[in-house]
């Protein structure tokens, strides 16, 4: 057994099944062990990539996702998506690796400071020195990811604690080839520091399943807390709830989460990660005029959402407003607005026990109505579109037709800007944990790597990537990765040849569109390049026979890309986010 099998026999005894990586000689071992071991390894065309895709995989399993990255610019490459984990409260373990342990700091191949660039975006950003610590690490690792506040961690391990002993004792006294006696003594040295690298009495290696990291019992403290929330939600003629991301992170069983919603009866608004909480349909959620309810409401429920840019710093909500935050975080539940009531657990639990209390007994009839009327406005509104423009597709008119066509099973991935963010308007995701997009962050670029995590977690399910045609450059490269593991999503990407959220406010702001222009580039073609299927369309008249081709493809078990050529859309005008 070398280092590779140890840290491969951790993950699986963790009920971790699929590892995401870029090879490279540093950590070939690990994926070596992991194969054999039964674990999926899916290898990408980019770090980033590999470690999008175990964001993407623990969300949806609510376990630890894994990516293994080698050294120097292996680990730097990963730098944006961890970051985008630490924001989305995303537990990840990175698996980075290093120069030998006695080579550090020498000037070996991609030996760098990798801790100092990995500790400010992670919870816990650790070395590892020695074989017998290589396992306890990384079981400590895993409970670091998910316990609190979910989040990324790192472990670097250095490439003699990875390969067979045999191989190692070859490597390293080849590198210190001196003559004479003080050869002779050097060589004496380095056998007896190696004999007891591999040789030492291990530290526990097999120990008890890690106990859930989420304490879901309730404190007395916050138990008279959620008594006395039920309590003035019955007193409120017009309540709202918002429901975030982290309402469902380390969440196994959404479902109990949105009967919860249900039983509760409060107008609901749901965002991030949460989006699909309650299927496609329900008698509770709102998507549209979140802000004109906010600044109306008389109790506002925000559980597992931070007062950040989404809610304009907590000013978006009344000062008459009782207002109740829940979130892991004390120092989330307090930036930029002091709630009137707060509970520091986890949201989705705190809504189940919300919802253990029984119906609020109160008559909001009237601002039922208030609400519904908003909604199907605004449905109206984008249902009447705009005027078409021949040999190009109205975004809206795509979203539209493809809400009627998208199956009860689909999962969207969202990577993008204008194109995404009119999306998120219209499509309605099925059902919990169905919707991915980056997050707080921002980040372009999760496409390839989100899908590819989906694919792994839920091979059973329809996947859709939603790609502007700006954001699709940074992972497009992964249709090549489908092909290989026999993954066939379907992507979209919306061509309107421009960064159309930057470009609409910076002309009529500055006047210029420099740097905002792209071409009508002919992405289904690329998609043919990297072994996939393309479709272009080009008219509004065929969107629903393309779907149901790209559909057919996918079925097939080939990847496939439609390149939607849009027309210039105004439906987001002022839409910039800075």
């Amino acid at each position: 057994m070398h280092g590779g099998d140890l840290v491969a026999r951790v993950l699986v005894e963790h009920g971790i099944d699929a590892l995401f990586t870029l090879c490279g000689g540093h950590i070939s071992p690990i994926l070596v062990g992991a194969k054999r071991r039964g674990v999926r390894v899916v290898d990408t065309r980019h770090e980033a990539s590999a470690v999008f895709a175990a964001d993407a995989w623990a969300r949806l399993t609510g376990r630890v996702g894994v990516a293994a990255v080698t050294a120097g610019p292996g680990v730097t490459n990963t730098v944006t998506a961890v970051k985008n984990a630490q924001m989305a409260e995303s537990p990840l373990l990175v698996l980075g690796g290093a120069t030998a342990t006695l080579l550090r700091g020498r000037g070996a191949l991609q030996d760098i400071d990798q801790m100092s660039i990995l500790a400010p975006v992670t919870k816990w950003a650790t070395r590892v020195t020695t074989y017998r610590a290589l396992a306890p690490t990384i079981e400590r690792a895993l409970r670091l990811a998910r316990e609190g506040v979910p989040g990324p961690v790192f472990v670097e391990v250095p490439i003699d604690l990875l390969y067979p002993e045999s191989t190692v004792r070859d490597w390293t006294l080849k590198e210190f080839r001196l003559e004479g006696l003080a050869g002779q003594a050097l060589r004496a040295a380095l056998r007896a520091y190696l004999y007891r690298q591999f040789h030492q009495p291990h530290l526990p290696l097999h120990v008890p399943p890690l106990p859930d990291p989420i304490d879901w019992t309730v404190p007395g403290e916050a138990r008279s807390r959620i008594d006395e929330i039920h309590e003035r939600l019955g007193r409120a003629r017009r309540p709202v709830l918002v429901v975030g991301s982290q309402a469902l992170v380390n969440e196994t069983e959404p479902e109990r989460v949105a009967r919860a919603i249900a039983t509760l009866g409060v107008p609901t608004y749901l965002g991030g990660m949460a989006r699909g909480l309650l299927g496609r349909r329900s008698e509770v959620q709102f998507r549209h005029e979140r802000a004109k309810a906010l600044r109306e409401a008389d109790f506002v429920l925000v559980a597992g959402f931070p007062f950040d840019f989404r809610l304009k710093y907590g000013q978006a909500i009344s000062r008459r407003a009782t207002l109740v935050a829940v979130n892991l975080s004390g120092r989330a539940l307090r930036k930029n607005r002091i709630p009137d009531l707060a509970v520091r657990m986890h949201p989705g639990q705190f809504l189940v026990e919300l919802g253990a209390r029984g119906p609020v007994r109160a008559d909001w009839s009237e601002w039922y109505s208030t609400l519904r009327s908003r909604e199907a406005a605004r449905d109206a509104e984008i249902e009447r579109g705009e005027p078409p423009v021949a040999g190009r597709v109205s975004p809206l008119r795509f979203f539209v037709e493809l809400e009627r066509l998208l199956p009860d099973d689909a999962i969207l991935v969202a990577d993008g800007g204008d194109f995404v963010a009119t999306a998120s308007y219209i499509l309605r995701p099925r059902g919990p944990l169905s919707w991915l997009d980056p997050g707080v962050y921002g980040t372009l670029g999760v496409g390839g790597g989100f899908a590819l995590g989906a694919a792994a977690a839920r091979p059973d399910r329809e996947i859709w990537i939603l790609w502007g045609d700006g954001s699709s450059a940074y992972s497009i490269a992964e249709l090549d990765t489908f092909v290989r593991h026999g993954m066939s999503p379907i992507a979209v990407v919306g061509t309107d040849a421009s960064w159309g959220q930057i470009a609409r406010d910076q002309v009529e702001l500055l006047g210029d569109d420099v740097g905002t222009c792209l071409r009508d580039t002919a992405y289904h073609e690329v998609a043919r390049g990297w072994g996939g299927e393309g479709l272009l369309l080009d008219d509004e008249s065929r969107i629903a026979e393309t779907v149901e081709q790209a559909r057919r493809i996918a079925r097939s078990g080939k990847p496939v890309c439609i390149n939607v050529l849009l027309s210039r859309s105004e439906f987001r005008k002022g839409s910039i986010s800075v």
